[in-house]
């Protein structure tokens, strides 16, 4: 169960940076595209000296950093970008929840991508930030993936609207791309507990109830997740008409409307696969009781059986001398054959009644 543990900050000055993540061994590499309508300029490498060069603020450019491990880079581009150190520090820091802040002419975006892990049931997550400042959208990836392949392809081949738009909306299909990374966390989820489901039904293992909490963990992580994303695309969608977030142009405020509304569908949809989960649960333990039901009344009808003929071998048991049956020559099997008998119509009668 993730939970939010209190760690006593270290009394350090603001320009001190650490990164906080797993992914230490990555080096960090730099990629820029610098794009409009008409002209496309890709650099697959390149070095943050290089960048005031080839950066021109006349066309949209995606600077596309991988690998937060060199510190020495990740303040070079700050300073280069001129940005508060406290963005940078909630760069490194991958404890922080989503968030979304405009100081000054920067744009801050901070969100967590997560997708299933393959053969297990935990969840991987890593931290994806954004600065967007004078037409210079900067994304920082903890490591290399694939989230935004789909995306490059666009730029190069100019498919779709994306060369003729700016840097705000760039930043809404990134956004967008790595919410259809939920999507397919919360669909391989609802797979998994579909599963859970049929199993509490025929299974009565502990195991099945370990994975049923498991499961709900992570449909509560993945919910603590999208709120606060929720929250920010909310914030920017209210404060339309208020032109509080300058990066954005007004006529694409729409498109992160849409990002909310996805926010709110997903929110929905785990509320509604929470609730299968307590059916799953219900049905663990209804497989139970009735398992131990059928288990009492197996038992209980054993037991009224022979406590008839119990009673009948207790009382021959007794060996007093006045007791005539004792010295009859077929009294032994006359016994054994009324104890047949009488176990038989007990068996018929239960039979009739339909109590087994």
């Amino acid at each position: 169960m993730r939970k939010i543990k209190y760690k006593k900050g270290r009394k350090v000055q603001p320009s001190f940076f650490e990164y906080t993540g797993i992914h230490k061994q990555i080096e960090t590499e730099i990629q820029l595209f610098v794009y409009n309508n008409h002209d496309l300029t890709e650099f697959k490498e390149i070095h943050v000296k290089d960048l005031e060069k080839n950066i021109d603020l006349s066309k949209v450019n995606w600077l596309n950093i991988h690998g937060l491990n060199n510190l020495e880079i990740i303040k070079s581009v700050g300073e280069y970008l001129k940005v508060d150190n406290f963005m940078l520090g909630d760069i490194l820091n991958t404890t922080k929840r989503t968030k979304l802040d405009e100081y000054q002419d920067v744009l801050f975006f901070n969100i967590k991508s997560l997708l299933p892990t393959e053969n297990e049931e935990n969840i991987n997550v890593e931290q994806i930030s954004f600065l967007l400042k004078n037409g210079v959208l900067t994304s920082f990836q903890e490591k290399r993936s694939d989230y935004f392949t789909h995306i490059r392809e666009r730029i190069k081949t100019h498919s779709g609207i994306v060369r003729e738009q700016k840097a705000d909306y760039l930043l809404y299909l990134l956004l967008d791309a790595i919410m259809e990374n939920f999507y397919i966390t919360l669909e391989n989820e609802e797979d998994k507990v579909e599963e859970l489901i049929n199993l509490s039904k025929t299974s009565t293992s502990p195991a099945i109830l370990e994975l049923i909490e498991k499961h709900r963990d992570n449909f509560n992580f993945l919910k603590r997740s999208i709120i606060p994303l929720r929250d920010s695309l909310y914030s920017i969608k209210s404060m339309k008409d208020d032109n509080v977030f300058n990066s954005i142009e007004r006529e694409n405020y729409s498109f992160f409307d849409r990002l909310h509304q996805k926010c709110l569908e997903l929110l929905e949809q785990i509320e509604y696969d929470s609730s299968t989960l307590d059916s799953a649960t219900n049905f663990f333990f209804s497989t139970q009781n009735h398992k131990m039901n059928n288990v009492m009344k197996t038992l209980t009808v054993v037991s009224v059986f022979f406590m008839p003929l119990t009673f009948i071998v207790g009382v021959y048991g007794m060996n007093f001398d006045n007791m005539p049956e004792l010295h009859w020559k077929y009294g032994y099997f006359i016994i054994l054959g009324f104890m047949l008998l009488l176990l038989l119509g007990m068996i018929y009668y239960f039979k009739k009644k339909k109590w087994f």
